[in-house]
């Protein structure tokens, strides 16, 4: 007999038979069905597999086939633990909820006002929130990919308030910078509840104690999480709980990732789900895999099919509906030196190589390497001198030479044109992927009172010095301090400042497309004064990798448009010529198979 169960102390589905089994056929389609659908399953012994949950719900349907096909009858041919005949029948619900919702109609904006009465809501919402909200309730599980500032949280509340009875709590996964919107929200939407969000941190002992009393409202950010899945997965179970992903793009990685893997092994136990993103798909059309994996585990996704299930479970607001003016970009294209070119093609060539060996071999190992040389290709682009110590095996002369040219013709141009800005009274944000960068800019523009945000300054109080939030208010509220020089991977979220900035200046870009949009939408996002021009410059060296992520950027957006049919995201980030990780620098570049192809036909149209 087929035994099916649930293991509570790790959120997986058991698969096991007795001895007597060995002589039928079906053991073996079992444990070909499990093992060839997901590099997660383990054969624990010759008779016992496992897999986490999520994966078992989108297999419902292929264990059905085994049951017919060798007619395996309940109670004599196999058997379900109560804990998973319970969460197979949540799984079916699910299916069913999707299949009927992503047909039906909206809730009438009416029956949405009287609940929000009930529930204490009081934060009037915009039409377009209201035809978001209408069609968000209607689901068990949801996506919101509004542009920022569009109000993707007041939505994701409206949507807790309408189906969410007094006994269910809500747990935000989101980045740490996020914490102080949802604190905010809260407050603005449900000012009578007096309702705060409890923040899941201080270690493990900490978290089990802030769970222990049951706080209706909780955030975690995604480093947190996995640490502490177990307890959260503990919690889950016992409270009827909504459980929402900020910025959810996040899991893009699946299960290679520790943070993904440890959010979808949840996914089956919340009573309701909805993710955030407003750019939900920064590489291409797979990121969305697992995010509706979390959604709806028990709906198989493919590359084939992920549009088309995403589709009708999403809202989006674009920057047109939202009434704001285009971005004025500016592509400055500047010649290298001399001498930084003739190293430049010395550097190629070997990243070149790299390129070729990763994608033959397939090698994590080989693309890790690939990543961090193509890191410090963008990165010498962009200022030679950051780079003595890595580049003085290639040419020690030449490199000496490259060094005495001085900072580089980017460099020059991001500082002198920040100086010209300041002098005419403009506050300046630029942007560079990389801390040595970031520092050594804001060193250089120390008088003007620069201040930087990089992944090594931590979040904390506004009046801490030092902190994330100490710069950004004396970025806003200072005078003296004209420049913020910023890391796309540290600052793409959570800070507005469209109010104090209107000119943004990128010494250098990578290939990941959610970093560049959101970086961008620091400065130009909802509440923009009538009229406000907001001016983007982005440097380049000629005949460098610079061009090929401006095509891979431009590909990227324009596809992510398609998909979420949003004219106003397919505007190219630049004007493009025709004849054209865990840590920070790694995380920041964001290639994919497709971008190392660009990349070795950029090299070879280079001629050198």
């Amino acid at each position: 007999m087929l035994r099916i169960d649930y293991r509570e102390s790790d959120l997986r589905a058991t698969l096991s038979w007795d001895a007597d089994d060995d002589g039928a056929a079906w053991p073996t389609m079992v444990r070909r069905m499990a093992m060839d659908h997901t590099p997660n399953a383990r054969q624990e012994d010759g008779r016992f597999i496992s897999m986490p949950w999520w994966n078992f719900a989108a297999l419902r349907g292929s264990m059905s086939n085994i049951f017919a096909t060798y007619e395996l009858k309940s109670g004599t041919g196999f058997s379900v633990s109560s804990r998973a005949r319970e969460l197979l029948l949540q799984s079916t619900r699910a299916v069913a909820g999707y299949t009927s919702a992503s047909r039906s109609d909206l809730v009438p904006i009416a029956a949405i006002k009287s609940r929000f009465k009930e529930a204490g809501f009081e934060r009037p919402l915009t039409a377009m929130q209201e035809r978001n909200v209408s069609k968000l309730a209607a689901l068990p599980a949801a996506a919101t990919f509004s542009v920022p500032g569009a109000g993707k949280t007041t939505e994701a509340l409206a949507y807790f308030c309408f189906n969410a009875r007094e006994h269910e709590r809500l747990l935000v996964v989101a980045p740490k910078n996020a914490f102080a919107a949802w604190d905010e929200q809260i407050e603005e939407c449900l000012p009578s509840l007096k309702a705060q969000f409890v923040r899941l941190r201080g270690g493990r002992e900490n978290i089990e104690r802030l769970l222990s009393a049951n706080p209706r409202f909780m955030l975690i950010n995604y480093q947190q999480l996995p640490r502490v899945g177990d307890l959260i997965a503990a919690h889950l179970a016992k409270h009827k709980s909504f459980l929402y992903l900020d910025e959810s793009h996040r899991i893009k990685s699946g299960t290679a990732k520790l943070t993904a893997r440890a959010v979808l092994e949840l996914s089956h136990l919340p009573v309701a789900k909805l993710i955030m993103s407003g750019t939900p798909m920064p590489q291409s059309v797979e990121d969305l895999i697992p995010q509706f994996a979390f959604l709806y585990p028990e709906i198989a996704s493919t590359s084939d099919n992920i549009v088309e299930l995403v589709t009708p479970i999403y809202v989006r607001t674009n920057k047109d509906e939202l009434g704001l003016p285009d971005v004025t970009r500016e592509r400055v294209s500047l010649p290298m030196a001399p001498l930084q070119r003739e190293l430049y093609k010395l550097m190629k060539f070997e990243v070149a190589r790299e390129a070729r060996e990763a994608l033959g071999s397939r090698d994590k190992q080989a693309f890790r390497t690939l990543g961090r040389s193509v890191s410090r290709l963008l990165q010498f682009v962009s200022n030679p001198a950051l780079l003595g110590a890595h580049l003085n095996t290639i040419n020690p002369d030449l490199l000496g030479a490259v060094l005495s040219e001085g900072d580089g013709p980017k460099l020059k141009y991001v500082l002198h044109r920040a100086r010209e800005l300041a002098a005419e009274g403009k506050k300046v944000l630029i942007w560079s992927s990389f801390r040595q960068n970031v520092e050594y800019i804001a060193d250089r523009l120390s008088d003007l009172g620069a201040v930087y945000i990089h992944g090594g300054v931590d979040a904390g109080d506004e009046d801490e010095d030092g902190t994330r939030e100490a710069k950004i208010k004396a970025f806003h509220n200072n005078e003296h301090v004209k420049i913020l020089v910023a890391n796309p991977a540290a600052a793409s979220e959570g800070i507005s400042l469209h109010t104090v900035c209107h000119h943004a200046i990128y010494l250098d870009r990578t290939f990941n497309a959610a970093h560049y949009l959101q970086s961008e939408d620091r400065i130009h996002r909802f509440g923009l004064k009538d009229g406000q021009e907001t001016i983007i410059e982005i440097v380049e060296c000629e005949g460098t990798v610079d061009e090929t992520v401006v095509e891979r950027l431009d590909y990227k957006i324009n596809k992510m448009a398609e998909v979420l049919k949003d004219s106003s995201l397919g505007k190219p980030p630049v004007a493009v010529d025709p004849e054209d990780i865990e840590d920070y620098d790694d995380y920041s570049i964001g290639m994919r198979d497709d971008d190392i192809r660009a990349l070795l036909d950029g090299f070879s149209r280079g001629g050198d």
